[in-house]
């Protein structure tokens, strides 16, 4: 009886060894799986795969793939290896009669990865002058690697300091449009491979073609300081002074072939001249700087042939070289009262003068003449504000902008600003009649270079809307056109 007892023991344990083999054999499944480059998304040929566990190591074909068959299920991490590329790992997970799916996305070793070669700009070439202001930068480079390159071009204006980035570029150009006419630009490229450091190319600069008749001077506004603009006929604009400096009041004088401008320097204003593209910036006045009661309301004037240049410095005002030399005091208001504008007559003989109080109004327009001698008076004893002031080539007319309203405030606002003209021999004075709109302002007026018409500013008199630059002819009061937008302080010539 024990005898059989001791084979059913046996006979059980035998039967339940077995049991626990079936349970332990799931069944086996398939690994697949493909590699390709990271950045190209190129298939990877030849790249070793093991598993761990171990199974069988296998190669990737030309198109990156790979297949491991007759793998036992269970949880496994899969490497990819090849020379040149860092080393990766995907886990995986083998179910019985199933397909695993594995990608790879390789990067290239830095250690053995080497950097594009430099590029070679091409064109323009470096100091090219008379570009197109529609022109193409080209340049070369290559990779040792034959990697994927993306290039950078950053431009420079040399006049604005302005910068200007195109990215992400896959060829080597790229087309520049509306460029600034006569000025100088310079260039770079930047390369990458996405896996080195970025290489630079050299800097290049060229320079456009210059301006074409720019016969009109302007200021605007650009990141809170008056830039001035030159413009020609067509509407072509060219800033000639930087944005990162406040300069205003343009007048050229064509026989210097120069523009007299004011800039800030530190607390005070002085007088600059410059080249009709913006260059060979030159400081004026020194000891004895421009000064008013309100710069935004403070002129100055050349003599015809543009070596002399009289400007104000509150009841004084003075004669200078153009050079900066020979300062001389010309004249002192009677009465203490500022002087805010000059004009120089052409042939010399005399200077028409606005003075106005501390706040601007008390307004007086007399002329004088060249050795300071009051000669007569255009206007005086008239309430309001008086803006822009211009004489013509014979002296026979003065043109000048006044608010009829005669309203009168700290902030120098103006309500009903018009335009008018004196006669120097009949000592009259007649409204311009120019269909202006009510509720704005005409201001800062001149004459055009002919003579037969005006141009000045137009603007809404709430004191922050946009100005605009207008002109309008003499003898046609329908013949009002807008020529600039946002702009101010005009000149003609």
């Amino acid at each position: 009886m024990k005898y059989l007892k001791f084979i059913l023991v046996v006979l059980v344990a035998f039967l339940a060894a077995c049991n626990e083999e079936q349970i332990q054999d799931s069944g086996i499944g398939t690994i697949k799986g493909r590699v390709v480059d990271k950045v190209k998304f190129e298939p990877v040929e030849n790249v070793k795969i093991t598993t761990s566990p171990a199974t069988s190591t296998i190669f990737t074909d030309k198109d990156g793939y790979f297949v491991i068959a007759d793998v036992p299920t269970g949880e496994y991490s899969v490497q990819a290896l090849k020379e040149g590329f860092l080393a990766k790992f995907e886990p995986t997970n083998v179910t019985i009669n199933a397909v695993s799916q594995v990608v790879f996305e390789l990067e290239t070793s830095k250690s053995s990865n080497k950097a594009p070669e430099v590029p070679t700009l091409k064109t323009p070439l470096d100091l090219a002058i008379n570009q197109s202001i529609k022109t193409k930068l080209t340049w070369e480079s290559k990779d040792p690697d034959a990697d994927v390159l993306t290039y950078t071009v950053t431009l420079r204006n040399g006049v604005t300091d302005e910068i200007i980035t195109f990215d992400n570029l896959k060829t080597n150009s790229v087309d520049l449009a509306n460029l600034s006419y006569s000025t100088k630009y310079f260039w770079q490229v930047s390369v990458s491979d996405g896996i080195n450091k970025p290489v630079n190319s050299s800097v290049f600069s060229f320079t456009t073609l210059s301006f074409p008749n720019s016969r009109f001077l302007f200021v605007k506004k650009v990141n809170g300081n008056n830039v001035i603009y030159a413009a020609d006929d067509a509407g072509n604009q060219l800033p000639l002074t930087s944005t990162s400096l406040n300069s205003y009041r343009p007048r050229k004088n064509l026989q210097a072939n120069k523009i007299a401008f004011l800039s800030s320097d530190g607390s005070q204003n002085h007088i600059y001249t410059m080249n009709m593209d913006g260059t060979a910036v030159k400081k004026v006045t020194n000891s004895i700087p421009v000064a008013g009661f309100n710069m935004d309301h403070v002129g100055f004037s050349w003599n015809s042939s543009g070596n002399q240049i009289i400007y104000p410095n509150f009841d004084k005002l003075y004669r200078i070289n153009s050079d900066g030399t020979g300062l001389t005091s010309v004249f002192q208001t009677p009465n203490g009262k500022f002087i805010s504008e000059c004009v120089w007559s052409q042939d010399g003989s005399s200077i028409v003068l606005k003075v106005n109080n501390n706040l601007g109004y008390d307004v007086e327009i007399y002329v004088i003449s060249s050795s300071g001698v009051l000669l007569y008076n255009v206007i005086s004893n008239l309430s309001g504000a008086v803006s822009g002031l211009d004489s013509n080539v014979d002296n026979s007319r003065i043109v000048f902008s006044r608010d009829v309203s005669g309203f009168q405030n700290l902030e120098y606002r103006s309500l009903d600003a018009r335009l008018f003209i004196f006669n120097t021999s009949s000592k009259t004075t007649q409204e311009i009649l120019s269909k202006k709109l009510p509720g704005f302002n005409d201001l800062e007026v001149r004459f055009s270079p002919n003579q037969a018409e005006v141009i000045f500013v137009n603007t809404s008199n709430d004191g922050i809307s946009s100005r605009n630059i207008q002109k309008v002819n003499l003898s046609d009061s329908d013949s009002r056109t807008t020529l600039f937008l946002g702009a101010s302080m005009p000149d003609w010539k």
